[in-house]
């Protein structure tokens, strides 16, 4: 459980609020009422600070939570269109089709790819080999990022298949 040390709140309470306003797109004034409906009188500036208190310490505990990804990644980019605009779709998916990561880029080129790469590592585990299309943007991304894993000491180096 996550210790609230000095809310005078009940934790059950404090954690639904920060969901709730996480999860939805719901005003503080109208989470007010919600709060209020099940019970609990609470400021929609009490909301705000609890939001931004408590959201850092949830998130590090759902990373900590997250199960590992596998050792062999599939990196690809497609070209859709969001919102009536063509957009180019960069997605990371490991070896048992599980999507860990996408992004939605203007560009198809490779530091739209470097970018990508580098959020996905941050995210996940840094994986063996990763298989890409005959897409030289992907092929760029993954040399890149080598070089600053390089740069830094890292001895993992990422292979492309």
């Amino acid at each position: 459980m996550i210790s609230l040390k000095g809310c005078h709140f009940p934790n059950d309470a404090v954690l639904y609020a920060v969901y709730f306003c996480l999860r939805y797109t719901v005003s503080n004034r109208d989470l007010e009422e919600i709060m209020a409906e099940g019970g609990v009188k609470v400021d929609h500036t009490t909301l705000n600070r609890w939001v931004v208190k408590y959201s850092p310490i949830l998130s590090t505990r759902a990373q900590s939570k997250k199960r590992p990804t596998l050792s062999s990644w599939s990196m690809d980019e497609t070209y859709i269109r969001v919102r009536g605009k063509w957009m180019h779709l960069y997605r990371a998916v490991d070896k048992a089709g599980n999507t860990l990561d996408f992004m939605l880029s203007e560009r198809r080129n490779g530091p739209a790819a470097t970018k990508f790469l580098a959020i996905a590592l941050t995210a996940n585990r840094t994986p063996c080999k990763i298989v890409v299309d005959k897409s030289g943007t992907n092929a760029a991304g993954i040399r890149e990022v080598n070089k600053i894993l390089r740069r830094f000491g890292c001895p993992a180096k990422l292979q492309t298949v």
